[in-house]
């Protein structure tokens, strides 16, 4: 599943260790993650929080002015968000005292960066659904949170795989989607040798949408590079 819109969430990452403040910021934005920032103590956390209003708090346990138990408890004084403790302090009792206080998560150091971005990733899941909007198209829309077309009244629904192909081509509407990205969305990371699969999956979502499949005004090929989704003004 294509879980890109949670890229765009704000985070804010709060430890003393640089080291590992770089680390982390690099991870997270190597991942796609496009708003991540940063604070060292307690002081400068409450403040930085007030600034850029956090969807995601990652707080260390340990800090030079306080502890990230009694942050957390000030931080949700002020907001309602996600919050994942990433500690050296492994003991139960201090796993324990952050679940009690309604933490999401709880991740030792030292971690996998696979894990923490999956763990990341689940909590954002969570917490923010998807707002899919009901894309217009010439002859038919696409509500993709109820996975269907509208066409002539008729509620007509749409496979799993019909599904993840019209996101891609929605997510680049109006430009060339290739036919190898196409297979990747559909297929997962080995998508070679599905290209007669992805035509005839196009096919039938042409069934679809056009009111004449066979000269698409919607889901139109672009000879030798592949699909491209033209939406309604």
């Amino acid at each position: 599943m294509d879980f890109s819109y949670l890229k765009s969430k704000r985070i804010l990452l709060v430890d003393d260790e640089q080291a590992l403040l770089d680390l982390v910021v690099s991870i997270l934005q190597n991942d796609g993650y496009q708003s991540v920032t940063t604070a060292k103590n307690v002081k400068n956390a409450i403040q930085t929080a007030k600034e850029i209003q956090p969807e995601l708090a990652i707080l260390d346990v340990c800090l030079p002015d306080g502890n990230g138990f009694d942050l957390y408890e000030m931080l949700m004084r002020t907001g309602d968000y996600p919050v994942l403790f990433l500690t050296a302090r492994g003991e139960e009792e201090d796993k324990f005292r952050g679940f009690d206080l309604g933490a999401d998560d709880y991740v030792v150091k030292p971690f996998l960066s696979k894990e923490l971005l999956f763990r990341i990733t689940a909590i954002l899941r969570r917490t923010y659904k998807e707002e899919r909007p009901l894309v217009r198209l010439k002859n038919s829309a696409i509500d993709f949170s109820r996975a269907e077309v509208i066409k002539d009244g008729e509620h007509i629904p749409l496979t799993a795989k019909e599904h993840d192909l019209l996101s891609a081509l929605y997510r680049n509407a109006g430009r060339i989607v290739t036919i190898d990205a196409l297979c990747e969305a559909a297929w997962g990371d080995n998508p070679f040798g599905y290209e007669n699969s992805l035509m005839a999956h196009i096919r039938r979502i042409r069934e679809k949408i056009e009111t004449n499949p066979s000269q698409p005004v919607s889901l139109v090929t672009v000879k030798g590079l592949g699909y491209k989704l033209i939406l309604e003004k």
